[in-house]
């Protein structure tokens, strides 16, 4: 039987595989693994119940997901402040600033509006780790926890969530916006009332698109999937700069005023850079995956910043940044982790801190961006394979042996299996594009061949 949390929650079609029963009986299993241990045995002697903080994006289903986290959340003895609409970061900053004993994301991020998912985070606004998952996936069908009178949980309004975390995204600057034009790119989402209100806030002139949820127009040709609505927006009226969230606002991908993409590697560049002038980068450190661009690892060199590598995934860069408490992470899809400030992604914080550079530096995005050179990077998705023998296979390894030899140190291979299905990634950077698809094309050639099922 396959895991039911994925690398980002619980995941699926929402009313499908993601029903109003899984979503109640997912909240009683974590409202029973999450309050055991010491720290229920300091709520038991401080005579008060467990406080969870449960959030949504702006999807139609996330109104009855909702209401059965909530009534999950409840029946377990957990009080429920229902945050209404607002980001994935948010959540979890709520979760931390308030004290909460943890919390609940209903969002499936960047994915249409059919789909949907639940998060949850622990005490402090991080990421429960797998073992944990595991452990409430297993608690699945067995007996819940069933207070009585007083022992019931109660769910309340938070009625200032927006406004606590506008307050504390503003209390991060390191330098007003003022004299900055901005497209802000909301993806009919989560960002689609606090990213434009901060914004504004924090003095930039603001012009907004992709900030009219509906429900079911989430992700839907806009945000950070879909840039050329942005990049058409920015063009039109003359902007500095554009900024583009997904649906619950992790992530964050900007474009300069020629119209031009800037990835989250090349503002992980950026912020670096900054961050260590302002002796902000803990032991001048940039933590990033596997993805990132060669280019951002040689910029990083030529800059004396280390750079560590992990798995792809934003919590695998969260246990990086955490384990040597370092101060910035993230990945090329613009998941940027700014650790001081938060413990998730945060596509707001994120969008905000890069504009500020641009503030307190009085240069253009195309020119901060220009710290680093993209090397061309072809990917290709080798599907129907058996994805588990990848690194068994001798021919497959010596095809990349040859690769890497010609490529020498303009440019790299990785290949890797998927996590959710029978496929390999087989990706390529080199100096020209010409030579990556070759590498890429023949390397997914000996793949097909190798491990055909």
């Amino acid at each position: 039987m396959p895991r039911l949390f994925g690398t980002d929650g619980v995941r699926g079609l929402a009313n499908r595989e993601l029903t109003a029963d899984l979503a109640l009986g997912l909240s009683q299993a974590a409202a029973a693994v999450l309050t055991q241990g010491r720290h229920a045995d300091e709520l038991r002697a401080a005579g008060r119940r467990p406080v969870a903080v449960v959030a949504r994006d702006p999807r139609v289903s996330g109104e009855f997901l909702t209401a059965a986290v909530s009534a999950g959340l409840a029946s377990s003895g957990v009080d429920v402040l229902d945050a209404g609409v607002i980001p994935t970061p948010a959540t979890a900053y709520l979760i931390d600033s308030i004290k909460a004993d943890f919390g609940v994301m209903i969002s499936a991020s960047h994915n249409p509006a059919p789909d949907n998912g639940i998060k949850f985070f622990s005490f402090g606004g991080t990421k429960l780790p797998d073992v944990v998952e595991d452990r409430i996936e297993s608690y699945l069908g067995k007996q819940k926890l069933a207070p009585i009178g007083d022992g019931v949980g109660r769910i309340q309004r938070f009625a200032d969530a927006e406004d606590r975390y506008v307050v504390h995204l503003l209390g991060t600057l390191p330098h007003r916006l003022d004299g900055i034009k901005v497209v802000l790119d909301c993806a009919h989402g989560a960002a689609a009332g606090v990213s434009p209100e901060t914004f504004r806030d924090a003095g930039a002139e603001v012009v907004v698109i992709g900030a009219d949820p509906d429900g079911i127009n989430i992700n839907d040709g806009v945000g950070s999937t879909h840039l050329d609505k942005l990049q058409a927006a920015v063009l039109e009226h003359g902007a500095d700069v554009g900024i583009a969230h997904d649906g619950d606002a992790d992530r964050c991908l900007a474009v300069d005023a020629a119209g031009d993409i800037v990835d989250g590697d090349r503002i992980m560049a950026i912020l670096a850079l900054s961050m260590k002038e302002r002796g902000k980068l803990t032991d001048d450190t940039l933590v990033v995956t596997v993805m990132s661009n060669l280019g951002l690892k040689r910029a990083m060199a030529e800059h004396g910043i280390r750079v560590v590598e992990t798995k792809v995934g934003d919590r695998y860069v969260l246990e990086a940044l955490s384990a040597e408490k370092l101060a910035l992470g993230g990945e090329q899809s613009g998941h940027v982790i700014m650790s001081e400030y938060a413990t998730t992604g945060d596509g707001v914080l994120t969008g905000l801190h890069l504009v500020a550079e641009m503030a307190r530096t009085g240069r253009t995005l195309a020119d901060l961006a220009s710290v680093m050179t993209v090397y061309p990077q072809v990917l290709v998705n080798v599907r129907g394979v058996d994805h588990h023998s990848l690194h068994d296979d001798a021919g497959i390894a010596a095809a990349v042996a040859a690769a890497e030899t010609e490529l020498g140190d303009s440019g790299r291979v990785l290949l890797r299996p998927s996590g959710t299905e029978p496929m390999v990634r087989v990706m390529v950077e080199a100096s020209d594009q010409q030579t990556a698809e070759r590498h890429a094309a023949t390397l997914a050639d000996v793949v097909r061949e190798r491990l055909a099922v």
